[in-house]
């Protein structure tokens, strides 16, 4: 019998190794997106010599994207997992001692707040939380761990209906709303109630509720140096749901509870941390003026938050994420600057800003935006994210002006590819000659002396930016054929606030120039077929996208991803009506309809000759589907080629789940190959 089994397991094994197998292609492909990895929330050990970060890996029997927390030391050895599983855990950070870390587990049901000590490497659970637990913070010395959660409280009822029969199945009860904002994208309707503060022995027990008014408390958590108070940031005005940007800084007594205001400017002013010393508080905000983007400066008062001055008013740079040096001397900061973020130091005695680190970024895999994050141990050494348009994100370490990449994600997904990177042009603005960056990235088999199609691809926001960064799409968009383009043209960020605020109430006009003269830029520098252009966009690159096709014929496909069509039905239907209506308009639609409809790519669908598919999440509810619906229908009452693609269950990030991203990919090749593009090549689904 055993004779027999082995010659039919040899039998089988020659079988197999004769069945004809496709050789793995050199290029990056669809189902290369379930494989891909990349680093966040980079938490450096106190002494600098460790580095624990959140790895996040595609999954493609769940078809999400998981998260577990991993270890590396700072010369990039000992890279090992920490904690992982089926759940998803994040938001690590180091006890002050450095002996243990505390992470959040969200596992089903409910969610965990637990701690890892390095000498056992063993879990304990601390607490088990009806809802996430943000902003997790040791207390100075080790004892007690703050977070703030989400706590429900009673909201409106529906109206008492009529006994129901023993066994009889009626439909749910009626959904009653009173809340201005009362629906977001990604999590659906919202349950009444407020993010809270809490405290928690880091021994273990029963988390103390610390605030308990009608405001939520969500902003950055900042310890006191005796451990006594709480910093943190709110919107704790009258008509708070009204006024969707501003915030104060206030203190908060770990005693009893007692709150005082520290911070009084009409505007944001958020993510406080106080000195070392106690002395001084560093925050980072703004005057409200109601613009559409507005930079956020780095401020230092006095510990009350008497005597604010700005560090940064002449840096015309978005600030983020302040630290300051254990000396008190300097703060660290994250920027955006054309297309990359950065690490930078300012004195707290004034002078211009140092950069410390470059080319922060890559933990967006579907689309080139900028990103980042760092950690600042107490020595000075900073762990950061750092990406290229060539690799996701990975952490780094930067000592002294020298940085030291320290992990290699992608090594093994990349092996034997050819990854295009993504070369800088620039192009003069046919508006007004300003300059517009854009990048370009070729097909990984680029032949200079062949024409290729262009496929112009538009960021949303419209307050964003891309740049050099890692992009999945990009990458597909090139190997199936395509030169690929993509720009920032004004209201991009990371230019200062004139470039940002040059479509305030001005959108989408002007940028469209930008665009064109982008596309224009590359048919003179690369080897284009003008004949064969073709043009996408989501979001804001939708609303871009949209009013493109109605306003030139030289594309000869579009699709419009997940778009705003109808400025006035977008205002009162999306998850944020109380910003949009206020910040991207001089007042609601009903007082100035002239300018919903000026601006709004409905207007212009009469030119639209293009064929033009439109593509959205059904479960989308900051662009709702019904925008893309609306595009859809008028499109199909013209006679012009079209087609809706709904993505079932998707939000506004489509590309959540790997398969939403492939999907985006796969569809807008699919379209524009069948209007005279490359054949798109069939999708293939590796092994598990």
């Amino acid at each position: 019998m055993r004779a027999f089994l082995l010659a039919a397991v040899l039998a089988s094994g020659a079988a197999l190794a004769e069945t004809p197998r496709r050789a793995r292609s050199t290029h990056f492909e669809p189902a290369d997106v379930f494989g891909l990895e990349y680093a966040a929330a980079p938490a450096i050990s106190p002494d600098g010599a460790r580095v624990a970060y959140v790895r996040v890996s595609g999954d493609i029997m769940t078809d999400r994207f998981r998260r577990s927390i991993w270890i590396v030391d700072d010369t990039g050895a000992n890279h090992r997992p920490l904690v992982q599983g089926r759940g998803g855990y994040g938001s690590p950070v180091w006890s002050p001692d450095g002996k243990a870390l505390a992470y959040v587990a969200q596992e089903t049901p409910g969610v965990e707040v637990r701690v890892l000590y390095l000498d056992t490497r063993q879990s304990a659970t601390l607490a088990r939380l009806p809802s996430g637990a943000q902003n997790l913070t040791w207390s100075p010395d080790g004892k007690t761990l703050a977070f703030q959660m989400f706590v429900k409280e009673k909201g409106p009822e529906a109206a008492a209906l009529p006994a129901k029969p023993e066994g009889a199945e009626w439909a749910p009860p009626a959904r009653v709303v009173d809340s201005l904002v009362y629906r977001a994208d990604g999590d659906g309707f919202l349950d009444a109630g407020f993010t809270q503060v809490f405290v928690l022995p880091a021994d273990g027990g029963t988390p103390r509720q610390l605030t308990f008014s009608a405001h939520n408390h969500d902003g950055r958590l900042s310890w006191s140096n005796d451990g006594d108070r709480l910093l943190l940031s709110a919107n704790a005005q009258e008509n708070w749901e009204f006024q969707p940007v501003e915030s104060d800084v206030y203190e908060l007594a770990i005693a009893d509870g007692a709150v005082r205001r520290l911070t009084t400017r009409r505007g944001l002013e958020d993510e406080p941390t106080l000195s070392p010393d106690g002395a001084r508080l560093a925050y980072v905000g703004f005057d409200d003026r109601e613009q559409g983007y507005q930079v956020s400066e780095l401020w230092v008062s006095d510990a009350n938050g008497a005597n604010p001055r700005s560090l940064t008013a002449s840096f015309d740079r978005d600030i983020r994420r302040p630290e300051w040096t254990r000396d008190g001397r300097a703060i660290m900061f994250l920027f955006e600057d054309h297309g990359t973020t950065k690490v930078g130091r300012v004195s707290v005695n004034g002078g211009g800003v140092t950069t410390l680190m470059h080319n922060l970024g890559g933990m967006d895999l579907g689309r080139p935006y900028v990103s980042g994050a760092y950690s600042l141990a107490r020595n000075g050494r900073i762990a950061a994210v750092v990406g290229s348009s060539t690799q996701p994100a990975n952490i780094a370490i930067s000592t002294g002006g020298s940085t030291r990449q320290l992990t290699h994600l992608n090594d093994d997904i990349f092996a034997g590819k050819t990854i295009p990177g993504a070369t800088l042009l620039m192009a003069r603005s046919s508006a007004d000659g300003r300059a517009i960056e854009s990048w370009v990235v070729r097909p990984p088999d680029f032949d200079a002396s062949k024409k290729y199609p262009l496929l112009l691809e538009i960021h949303g926001g419209p307050f964003a930016a891309y740049g050099p960064n890692w992009a999945a799409e990009a990458q597909m968009y090139a190997a199936a054929g395509y030169i690929v383009v993509y720009a920032n043209p004004r209201g991009s960020t990371s230019y200062g606030g004139a470039f940002g605020n040059l479509i305030h109430h001005d959108y989408p006009n002007k940028d469209y120039d930008d665009l064109m003269s982008v596309v224009d830029a590359a048919i003179a520098h690369e080897p284009v077929d003008p004949t064969k252009l073709f043009v996408t966009g989501g979001s804001g690159g939708g609303v871009l996208t949209a009013w493109i096709v109605g306003s030139t014929d030289r594309f000869a496909a579009a699709v419009v991803q997940k778009p705003v069509i109808n400025w006035t039905s977008f205002v009162l239907t999306a998850d944020a009506t109380n910003f949009f209506y206020r910040y991207w308009f001089p007042g609601p639609p009903w007082e100035h309809q002239e300018q919903y409809w000026k601006r709004s790519p409905l207007s212009r669908v009469g030119n639209v000759k293009t064929p033009t598919a439109v593509l959205s999440g059904e479960a989308d509810l900051r662009t709702p589907i019904s925008e893309a619906e609306q595009y859809y229908q008028a499109l199909r009452l013209r006679r012009v080629p079209t087609r809706l693609i709904r993505i079932p269950g998707a939000y506004h990030d489509i590309a959540n789940r790997p398969s939403g991203l492939i999907a985006k990919v796969a569809n807008t090749l699919t379209w524009f190959a069948e209007h005279g593009g490359p054949t798109a090549a069939p999708t293939e689904t590796p092994a598990p």
